[in-house]
């Protein structure tokens, strides 16, 4: 099952008193809009992987149904991969010296393109028409981590809906830096997935406290037209 999550109502009221609404995301325009489902990747989602957040599995489905949805509404659909997390051990050394010697090596080699880890969980149903865009940090949006930006602009998208895992780490790190670039952004909460109820929930409260709105996949899909 997804997580469990319910935004805390401190929460609701702060933002009803600052918007004077509880979400800023009351219509989604589809053809200005796109799904970044975020490194829904074997490492992330499997044991015996180091990353694994099996309870990504059971978001899935609802995944599959935001990516089919958004097509139906002339909206793009993105699927982000993580590949090895430094081009060398200098480029993200404040990364690498959170890793030992064995973890760094394992993650290193799971995460090359090509390897088991590196693909994407096998019952997402990725389109021919669909966008697959490999980033090398835990934002898509950093300089340098991939060419996501562009191909967003180029379309004409303006609003972005975040799934995939982990909700705390590359879902929020993505989430955040869009809405700082100017996109309007909104978290799918039972499309994401975190190591923990707690990780998922403290994410998603703090970024719908600061950064962008927070819906389920059937409000998000009752908006979207």
């Amino acid at each position: 099952m997804p997580h469990a999550f319910t935004m805390p109502a401190d929460y609701v009221a702060r933002t009803v008193a600052r918007e004077g609404r509880p979400h800023s995301v009351e219509k989604i325009v589809g053809p200005n809009t796109a799904l970044l489902a975020v490194d829904m990747q074997r490492y992330f989602m499997e044991t015996p992987y180091a990353g694994a957040c099996e309870v990504a599995q059971d978001v899935v489905p609802n995944v599959n149904r935001l990516a089919s949805e958004v097509r139906s509404r002339g909206g793009a659909v993105v699927w982000l991969q993580n590949a090895a997390p430094w081009q060398s051990e200098e480029s993200w050394s404040a990364l690498r010296e959170r890793y030992s010697e064995a973890a760094a090596r394992a993650r290193w080699g799971s995460l090359q393109e090509g390897a088991d880890g590196f693909e994407l969980w096998p019952s997402l149903e990725v389109r021919p028409g669909d966008s697959r865009v490999v980033k090398s940090r835990y934002s898509a949006f950093i300089p340098g981590s991939s060419n996501l930006e562009p191909l967003l602009r180029e379309r004409g998208i303006d609003s972005l809906l975040i799934a995939g895992v982990a909700t705390n780490v590359c879902c929020e790190s993505t989430a955040r830096d869009a809405m700082m670039l100017n996109f309007r952004v909104l978290m799918v909460s039972d499309a994401c997935a975190a190591a923990s109820d707690r990780e998922h929930g403290a994410a998603l409260g703090n970024f719908y406290l600061f950064f962008g709105d927070v819906q389920t996949t059937d409000e998000v899909l009752s908006r979207l037209g």
